[in-house]
Order: structure tokens, then sequence, then C-alpha cells
């Protein structure tokens, strides 16, 4: 049982702590706002999970990372200072996983965008955008999830080759990749690509039923992350992750 510190207790904590046994790991301790982390008094664990706040992240890593133990990221927002992360995790040589999205199934979306992606690369008649919504709480936008497909579609298609991701009011630059935003209700999480052209129009679409897909996918990747050193990233580990479930 790979032992786990929940950093944050709130929507996705619960589903977590909710899914833990289930995924052969072990909720030891929870560290939240009310709890803050104690080095002195943590109980034992092998690999903290944070879905907290993007500006308490690079705080959380510092402190987890410093008691020498692995982190598992899911929090999303904080990219500008990936830097800072990455600085220490090499100062502290622990291990560190980051994802935009741990849902097995967005994984498999990214997959078949960016096999899209390619194949538009070689048809100049047809155009992409990505859209996406979620539930009126979340603080970033665009989501993590949109900017990394948006990031694959960009290193396939020549002719796209930055991301516009505020509203136009007027023509768009042909060069620009429209990655644009809803907020609203209680949408967990959906994300569209869409390839439009003169005559057809194909959308790709994830759809997240629950919170349960982001939690299996954060559990499996603490489970992998356990017993290495480095920093990594879900979606480039996704496949060993898989064989390692497997085994």
């Amino acid at each position: 049982m790979t032992k786990i510190l929940l950093i944050g207790y709130g929507n996705m904590g619960r589903v977590l702590h909710r899914l833990a046994p289930s995924m052969s790991c072990e909720i030891v301790g929870i560290v939240d706002i009310d709890t803050p982390f104690d080095a002195a008094t943590v109980p034992d664990f092998d690999v903290a999970i944070d879905f907290t706040q993007p500006d308490a992240v690079v705080e959380n890593v510092r402190a987890i990372c410093g008691h020498g133990k692995k982190v598992v990221i899911g929090t999303t927002g904080w990219n500008k200072r990936r830097a800072e992360v990455e600085t220490i995790q090499h100062q502290t040589g622990t291990g560190i996983i980051v994802g935009s999205n741990f849902s097995v199934g967005v994984q498999m979306f990214f997959r078949l965008v960016r096999e899209a992606g390619l194949m538009v690369n070689d048809l100049a008649d047809l155009d992409v955008m990505l859209h996406e919504w979620h539930h009126h709480r979340k603080k970033d936008s665009p989501s993590g999830t949109a900017l990394t497909a948006a990031s694959l579609l960009l290193d396939v298609i020549d002719r796209k080759t930055y991301v516009e991701a505020e509203t136009q009011h007027g023509t768009i630059d042909p060069s620009a990749l429209h990655v644009s935003s809803t907020r609203g209700g209680e949408v967990v999480g959906r994300h569209q690509l869409t390839i439009d052209g003169a005559t057809d129009t194909i959308d790709i679409i994830h759809n997240a039923k629950s919170r349960d897909g982001f939690a299996q996918g954060a559990l499996l990747a603490a489970t992998w992350i356990h017993g290495k050193q480095g920093m990594y990233d879900f979606t480039d580990v996704f496949p060993d992750i898989l064989r390692s479930a497997r085994s």
C-alpha cells in the first residue's frame, strides 16, 4: 500500500479519500488551511497529493520535498512558477509528477488531438479551435487541459504558431489557435477540439462525468512516483503508469 498524505481536502480530496483503498493506497493524513504541514507531527507517508490553489503549490512542494518525500501536483494554474518547482526537486533529489489533467480519458483525448493535428497540418483548407467548459469556481482560464491540448496542436500544425485565449471581436489572425472558455454551473470539465472547413466539421470531445477519473489517475501517479526520483509530467509517463498498474 502506498501511504498518501492529502494536501487539500476539498471536492478532489474527498474523492481521493474514498477511492484510495481500491487503488492500493492508504490515506494516512490530511493537510489543509486549518491543519498546515508540520514535519514534526505529520504521520509517516510515501507520497503527497496536492489539489489546492495555484498560489499555494510552490510552498507546499518546498515543505514536502524538504521532508524528503514525493509529490503529485494535481493543482493547475501555477505553471509560471514551474522553474521554482524544478529547482526544489533538483536540490532535494525527490520525485515530483505534475499534470494538467490526471484523467485517463483526457490522456486518450490528448492522443486523439495530436493525431488529428497531424492530419490537419496536411490539409490547408481546415481550421482548428478549442473550447472548454468548467464550473463557476475554477480559478484558471483557459484550463490547463486546454493549454496542454493547444501545445500538442502547435507542435504539429505548422501554420498555427501561438495561442489566442481572448475573445475575438474582429478577424482572427490565421496563425492563431483560438482557445476559448466558459465558466458556470457545476460542469466538472468538458473539452472540445473542432476541426472545420467548407465541407466538413469534426468534433472531438472529452466530457468528464465525475471527479473519479481525475482521482484514479492521481492515485496511479502516486503509486508510480513512489521510489523514483526526478521531475515528470503525467502526459509523458502515462503509458508507463498504465503498464505498471497492470503488472
